[in-house]
């Protein structure tokens, strides 16, 4: 009877192989400096009564954070990141309901200020 001795810790050369095939993350999500600006907004349309709820999805090629007048609606806007987009257009945007871009860019804080003009709305 033989027994097989199996090391507890890994060898070296075997982290080194893990880190060089190390893939990366299985989704795309906000960093938390992007879901404060953006939590900031928000705040400030529901506090004028515009917007009531919202969503965020974390898919593996974007995150989407999903703005709605009510929660039976579809999204009345959606705040994009796609970083596929960093180095072209610029890895955010926000789009309107028909899929029309209203705003993208690559700085979070510009592409934002697309709902200033709906902030201080007088009716």
């Amino acid at each position: 009877m033989s027994s097989k001795i199996i090391p507890l810790h890994p060898s070296p050369n075997a982290q080194r192989s893990n880190e060089s095939t190390s893939k990366a993350p299985s989704q795309v999500a906000f960093e938390r400096k992007e879901l404060l600006k953006i939590l900031s907004v928000y705040g400030h349309m529901v506090s004028q009564g515009e917007w009531k709820d919202y969503a965020m999805d974390f898919l593996s090629d974007k995150a989407v954070f999903s703005v709605y007048r009510r929660a039976t609606e579809h999204p009345l806007y959606r705040i994009e990141k796609n970083p596929a987009l960093r180095n072209k257009q610029g890895q955010f945007s926000v789009i309107a309901p028909g899929g029309l871009i209203l705003k993208r860019g690559h700085d979070l804080e510009t592409v934002l200020r697309v709902f200033d003009k709906f902030r201080f709305k007088v009716t």
